[in-house]
């Protein structure tokens, strides 16, 4: 209603939506892996008919962040980054170039869904071992009760527990919550020095709740960046964490409206159709 509302009198120029992914920009759609009722949800249809004839834009929440950091945040310069969200699951979104790329499909940098334990569970999204299987917050309470943590004082039992709580847990000293950011840490790092590996990248921003935790997480980040990454070019990369806070992915999907010749839609690789792929002989291929 507010949004309508503003739209009518004339205040609003554009919306832009962030949203878990993955994302389908051209049918105005989402599908987001840890949100299973949300599959196909038609939010740019529901934004357009709240604000008539006013442009919507959608975006991966992981671009978002990348973009919005990127654009007033910890990323202010970089020329090659990775913006991750570590929340109810993990995100992330690449600025190559000093520019977003989103990539043909508008979801590249999908990195909680990077395989770091090949033989972990069975992901929501097909695969199995899934980063963010280890280090969403959705993953860290889960872990840490199915270990034998039982929730903060005067809620026994971990019902309506939240990350905050684990992470007040650790710092007084839990040994299941310590161990259970950790390995999340750890399990980041492996995923980013991956990342760093094929995309040279200068700067990791890490944003999003499970991120308040500070110290308990990026320490153990740290120690695992300095673990897996062995190739100089690798080692360089920096992890800082979110300058905007919650307002990253905010800040990011206004970031085409108030800055479209850095981050406007036009910067986007488009997409294209399987008729315009690069092909490749038949004995070539690996089906999947």
């Amino acid at each position: 209603a507010p949004l309508a509302r503003a739209a009518a009198l004339g205040g609003v120029r554009g919306i832009g939506i962030g949203s878990a992914g993955p994302v389908d920009p051209a049918a105005g759609t989402i599908a987001p892996v840890m949100i299973p009722v949300w599959c196909d949800a038609p939010v740019v249809a529901w934004a357009s008919a709240w604000a008539p004839g006013v442009p919507v834009t959608l975006v991966g929440d992981g671009i978002c962040v990348a973009v919005g950091e990127h654009w007033a945040g910890a990323g202010r310069g970089a020329d090659a980054m990775l913006g991750c969200t570590v929340s109810t699951g993990v995100g992330g979104g690449l600025i190559l170039g000093g520019r977003p790329w989103p990539g043909p499909s508008a979801n590249a940098g999908h990195i909680g869904h990077i395989v770091t334990d090949p033989d972990g569970p069975a992901c929501p999204c097909g695969s199995r071992g899934c980063l963010e299987l280890t280090a969403s917050g959705t993953a860290l309470l889960t872990r840490a009760l199915a270990a034998g943590w039982t929730g903060p004082e005067g809620n026994r039992g971990g019902a309506g527990a939240t990350t905050a709580d684990l992470a007040e847990a650790a710092r007084s000293g839990d040994p299941v919550a310590r161990r259970v950011f950790a390995e999340a840490g750890r399990a980041l790092a492996a995923a980013f020095t991956s990342v760093c590996a094929v995309c040279d990248l200068d700067l990791i921003v890490v944003g999003g709740g499970v991120a308040q935790a500070g110290p308990l997480l990026f320490d153990a980040i740290d120690a695992g960046m300095r673990e897996f990454a062995g190739l100089p070019f690798v080692r360089r990369a920096v992890v800082r964490r979110a300058a905007l806070g919650a307002d990253s992915g905010l800040v990011g999907a206004a970031a085409p409206l108030h800055a479209p010749e850095r981050y406007g839609a036009e910067r986007h690789a488009p997409e294209r159709d399987s008729a315009e792929r690069p092909d490749a002989a038949e004995d070539d291929r690996t089906a999947v």
